[in-house]
């Protein structure tokens, strides 16, 4: 098809996926598509359907058993067209419009049936899963052990998602990314260039590197689900929702939930706005005057120490602070405790009767502090919990600091004896709660330290990872597209020698231990490749074009089934150590 126009965006939607909100960018051409096909061809695809045998793929279009459902008589099913786009389309006995609204076109058949055909934007395809199929839509799992598998590459990554959760029987949270790579539609549309941070040490990071956005990445997942004949059990998580200091941080929390609408999970971080330091503070009237100042009404102070003075015995553990351990509490986490209930208002208002999953994240401490400086220990989740409770916060899931950091195996001084004793406490504490506990970043986790954390959670944990999919896909690039990697690397080595000049301390040593390695060729084992690849994938130039995106995603069917094949044993094997299944 080439490129169109969007906005003030031009890209080939067929080869820039989980961008659009729809995956039906032509409706015209996509009705005469269907529209042409011929009676007899239908009939074999509607016997094919109802039969659940298999279906004949057409020149123009392909459809999929796995979507069939049948409602108020009509036969539903998802099709794929030449030109890349998608639409449902509905066989059934001439009638008022579907469910699914208006028509992109309609025709009668023989028989005195009729063939309607409807666009897949979301609003279509939410309708679709509550009112005609919902067995295939993402649900809020609660409770349900799972992965939280972050799908940098969208469509290529989903194949393997979905062989790996049949074959091994796990489920997941397969629609998974945050702010960090993903954009909101409108900031697209509108040719708006990225947002950049400048993360300490690491250099200059520009949000939303996947290119895709909230809305695309969740009309692109669920698609993908309908196609499959396996019947996953998957959420959608609308991850790292961060609450930034100062002004607008809350304001942009709920434009991100606004763009995630339709997804079942919702993860709250805020990291950013903890006051760290209140938790060292020694003086009793310190620590006291924490309390007087975030708490300023008088009533509502005496109710807090009242509501957290009370003595308790939580998954084993003795709780009953005293006011100054609850200033100190109350100090760090106060405003990020009411950021929560704002923004827990703002998805509600949003979903109305539709179920979520929500989850606090406390995970990520600033560069500023060290990560084992701030481990969460078992009377500051017992306060969270308490507190959230008593706010009528009804927390699903909660991630606290384990000392778990990216791009290394577990290094905090107690080993992984201490982490399986902390691990446990706290997977006890939250139990009484009914919340699970989440353990994010756990891509550079050897599988012994996955195994410490499936034991000490008996296998109760909703486990998270994202970058090793994406570092997956290069190395099956560099093995079967070389040229195509050799791209790639080129434009990462690039974007870290920039950081490096501009004083990035990481990029600077990412560098030097590349080029004194003793093996500087192009990998994705480099340090340097590790950190800064990311980056090449959905930049955007400074009127919000995309840059190299189309590049990863016009390649070769022998890569897609090695890379299907490659997540699905790593999947595997993270959901064996994961899930604690005896071995």
């Amino acid at each position: 098809m080439g490129k169109m126009k969007f906005g003030k965006i031009e890209i080939d939607p067929a080869k820039n996926p989980a961008v659009l909100d729809t995956a039906t960018w032509d409706p015209n051409s996509a009705w005469e598509m269907v529209r042409s096909l011929d009676e007899t061809y239908l009939g074999l695809v509607q016997k094919a359907i109802t039969q659940m045998s298999s279906l004949t793929a057409h020149e123009h279009c392909t459809p999929y058993a796995g979507s069939y459902s049948r409602y108020r008589g009509s036969d539903f099913c998802l099709f794929s067209l030449a030109d890349g786009q998608q639409v449902f389309i509905e066989i059934g006995a001439d009638g008022d419009d579907s469910i699914l609204g208006t028509p992109i076109g309609k025709k009668s058949l023989e028989g005195g049936k009729y063939i309607a055909v409807y666009r897949t934007d979301a609003a279509t395809i939410h309708r679709y899963f509550r009112s005609i199929n919902a067995d295939k839509g993402p649900k809020a799992l609660g409770a349900t052990a799972r992965l939280g598998i972050g799908t940098r590459m969208s469509t290529a990554v989903w194949p393997g998602i979905w062989q790996a959760m049949h074959k091994c029987d796990f489920s997941a949270n397969a629609i998974q990314n945050s702010l960090r790579e993903l954009n909101v539609l409108a900031d697209i549309l509108a040719g708006r260039p990225a947002q950049a941070n400048y993360l300490f040490g690491f250099g200059t990071i520009e949000e939303g590197h996947t290119g895709s956005t909230f809305e695309g990445l969740w009309v692109a997942g669920v698609l993908e689900a309908l196609k499959t004949e396996t019947q996953p059990r998957y959420g959608a998580d609308a991850d790292h929702i961060m609450v930034k200091r100062g002004a607008g941080g809350i304001n942009r929390a709920k434009r991100v939930i606004d763009a995630a609408r339709y997804y079942t999970f919702y993860t709250l971080d805020v990291g950013d706005i903890l006051d760290y330091g209140a938790m060292r503070v020694g003086s009793k009237s310190t620590a006291g005057a924490h309390l007087a100042y975030d708490v300023w009404q008088p009533a509502q102070r005496k109710a807090v120490l009242a509501y957290h003075s009370q003595k308790r015995c939580v998954g084993g553990q003795h709780y009953q602070p005293d006011e100054a351990s609850i200033g100190r509490l109350v100090g760090k986490y106060w405003s990020a405790l009411g950021a929560v209930e704002q923004l827990y208002e703002h998805i509600r208002s949003l979903k109305s009767d539709s179920a979520f999953d929500l989850e606090l994240s406390i995970d990520e401490n600033p560069p500023e502090v060290s990560t084992f400086e701030c481990l969460t220990t078992q009377t500051e989740l017992m306060f969270l919990l308490l507190e959230a409770q008593r706010r009528q916060i009804p927390l699903t899931h909660v991630a606290p600091n384990f000392g778990i950091e990216k791009a290394v195996d577990y290094r905090c001084p107690d080993g992984l004896v201490g982490l399986e004793k902390r691990i446990g406490m706290l997977h006890h504490i939250a139990g009484e709660f009914g919340i699970m506990l989440d353990c994010h970043s756990g891509d550079d986790l050897s599988s012994a330290t996955r195994k410490v954390i499936g034991r000490a959670t008996k296998g109760q944990i909703h486990f998270k990872i994202s970058p090793a999919l994406q570092l997956l896909f290069a190395e099956v690039l560099r093995e079967v597209e070389p040229e195509r990697f050799r791209f790639w690397w080129d434009d990462t080595l690039a974007y870290a020698r920039r950081e490096a000049t501009g004083g990035s301390a990481i990029a600077a040593d990412c560098i030097y231990r590349y080029e004194t390695s003793g093996r500087a060729v192009p990998s994705p084992d480099h340090a340097v490749f590790q950190h800064y690849s990311f980056a090449s994938v959905g930049r955007r130039d400074l009127n919000g074009q995309f840059i190299n995106r189309e590049h990863f995603y016009d390649l070769s069917a022998h890569f897609y089934d090695e890379y299907r094949d490659r997540v699905e044993r790593y999947l595997c094997d993270v959901a064996d150590d994961v899930f604690d299944r005896g071995s």
